[in-house]
């Protein structure tokens, strides 16, 4: 095994003196209380507020985009925006006092009605005040709260989730939400193998085939307390959630089922099913990743869901977040509460420095887990392809107690993003002279078509990979490349689980914001009872979800 951890610090030191390189001054503009038009029968129009940033529509949003000392401010005190708004493009268009709908003469000499002409993202004519960033009341310049969880829905949401006329949404007097589903469909194909990997493992072939992946389905929404309680309710009819201690594949399993509720400040507690919080990679959905599966490390070593109470806060209202979870599945399981194992989890993420224009940032992370070992443990896992064999596992074993250590980093710097992380577990166990397994990773991506992706704070995670102009808008959606190198070792003392190496690349295309098609390719290396296995494997993918 390399040294890790060194290298991921190492990466992060070089990062942090270069990163200088990086920094740019680029003008923004920022409309604000301007009335978008829908056209549709029966359909409201909505206030927003606009930023153009490099002369290109970079957000439209109910809530305040980000804002600096030199950004240009425009109050359009609710007049009426007359163009085309196209994400990722400059935008011309023009502002009225008066509704052009209704008062169509408006229309007749533009010139003299317009208040406002932006024209390829540049203000031409401004009849409306200019503010300061000092101007905006301090209530309205305050960030959205978003989710009050630890980890957002498993799946991504549409950035009008809030928009009562989308078609899958409802409101009521006592419930808000809305419906989502995704589907997730695999062509696998492995067209190397050497002996020594089929001694192991068995001829790879037969897994050359089709699969769905998993349909996974659910609602996220609110339920209308004086203090608004969210809740989230997900399912699969695939194990989609491996874990390292289920021996089975479910044909339907429930992924997440909790609520999400305020306390004190910035704090919240959530109750149910749900993700473990640590791991970057775990706390962050398959679907955002620039990989199609986890590294091996993560899903031989840390669990996906399980059953708990998470409470999660900022440090004395600093940049440090944390959460904290208990967990024992018993409930789920059907198990005796005092036989089914407990879980003590925690993770602090922080950002060490971040741009004004939240282009740039270096993030650090770190977390452990505790298992009281009642159950024992297995650690076991796939090569990075959902369809394959497990390639390395421990077998079923007793341990005393299970402490997992970890710790995660990454950079972000526009298009560009660098991340890793590493894993270590030991195991308190006599009959097996107390093993310890461990693994890492260490990636990068780069969005060829620019774009740049959004950081949660809260949980100390990455986003999806945003969709500037979809291919209906007539743009070539979001391309983006990725290369990764991981390993596993689950071979330590008198356990024998193999250990295993995988280098990846990847290709994703977002044709919009809810359909992916993307490919893999990777080589592994398997070392076990003296057999050193090679192979090499290609997948392709199709992601549909829901609008």
């Amino acid at each position: 095994m390399k040294p890790a951890l060194f290298i991921i610090l190492q990466t992060c030191l070089i990062i942090l003196f270069s990163s200088n390189l990086w920094a740019e001054d680029i003008p923004s503009l920022v409309v604000r209380n301007v009335v978008l038009l829908d056209g549709r029968e029966g359909k409201k129009d909505f206030l927003a507020n606009i930023l153009i940033y490099d002369y290109k529509l970079a957000l439209v949003s109910k809530d305040n985009p980000p804002m600096n000392d030199s950004t240009q401010i425009i109050d359009a005190e609710g007049g009426f925006l007359l163009g085309n708004l196209h994400l990722g493009k400059p935008v011309t268009f023009l502002v009225f006092d008066k509704d052009p709908r209704v008062h169509k003469e408006v229309l007749i000499d533009t010139k003299a009605t317009a208040k406002l002409v932006v024209y390829h993202s540049a203000v031409i004519t401004n009849l409306y005040p200019e503010i300061s960033i000092e101007d905006i009341p301090a209530s309205e310049k305050k960030p959205p709260r978003g989710w009050l969880a630890y980890t957002p829905p498993p799946l991504a949401l549409s950035t009008s989730y809030l928009d009562t006329r989308k078609w899958n949404r409802w409101q009521t007097k006592y419930v808000d939400g809305i419906f989502v589903a995704a589907s997730i469909m695999d062509s696998q194909n492995w067209f190397h193998q050497n002996s020594a990997s089929e001694d192991l493992v068995g001829d790879l072939e037969e897994y050359n085939t089709g699969q769905i992946r998993a349909l996974r389905f659910g609602a996220v929404g609110t339920i209308n307390t004086p203090k608004k309680i969210i809740y989230t309710v997900f399912a699969s009819t695939n194990a989609f959630n491996k874990d390292y201690n289920e021996e089975r594949d479910d044909n339907f399993s429930w992924l997440d089922w909790r609520l999400d509720i305020p306390l004190a400040k910035d704090m919240s507690v959530s109750l149910g099913k749900q993700k473990e919080p640590i791991g970057l990679e775990r706390t962050m959905s398959l679907v955002f990743l620039d990989m199609q599966e986890r590294t091996a490390a993560s899903d031989a070593l840390l669990r996906s869901r399980n059953v708990g109470i998470v409470v999660n806060g900022s440090l004395n209202d600093s940049n440090v977040r944390w959460g904290v979870g208990l967990f024992n599945d018993w409930f789920e399981e059907g198990e005796d509460y005092n036989e089914s194992s407990n879980q003590l989890i925690s993770r602090v993420s922080t950002v060490m420095f971040e741009s004004k224009e939240d282009s740039e940032l270096l993030h650090l992370g770190g977390g452990f887990r505790y298992d009281d070992g009642k159950e024992g443990y297995r650690f076991s896992t796939r090569p990075e392809f959902n369809n394959s064999p497990n390639f390395v596992d421990t077998g079923t074993q007793e341990a005393e107690d299970i402490m997992t250590w970890q710790m995660d980093s990454a950079y972000l710097a526009g298009p560009l993003w660098l991340h890793g992380q590493y894993l270590q577990t030991n195991v308190n166990s006599s009959k097996d002279n107390d093993p310890s397994f461990s693994g890492y990773y260490v990636g990068a991506s780069w969005a060829l078509t620019g774009e740049l992706r959004k950081y949660n704070k809260r949980s100390g995670t990455f986003g999806s990979l945003p969709v500037a102009q979809t291919v209906y808008q007539g743009g070539w959606g979001a391309w983006s490349v990725g290369t990764r190198w991981s390993e596993v070792d689950l071979s330590d003392e008198a356990v024998d689980g193999g250990d295993m190496s995988i280098a990846s690349v990847s290709l994703n295309w977002w044709l919009t914001p809810y359909f992916l098609i993307s490919t893999d390719l990777r080589h592994v290396w398997h070392d076990q009872a003296g057999l050193n296995g090679e192979s090499t494997g290609f997948n392709t993918r199709l992601l549909l979800i829901l609008e």
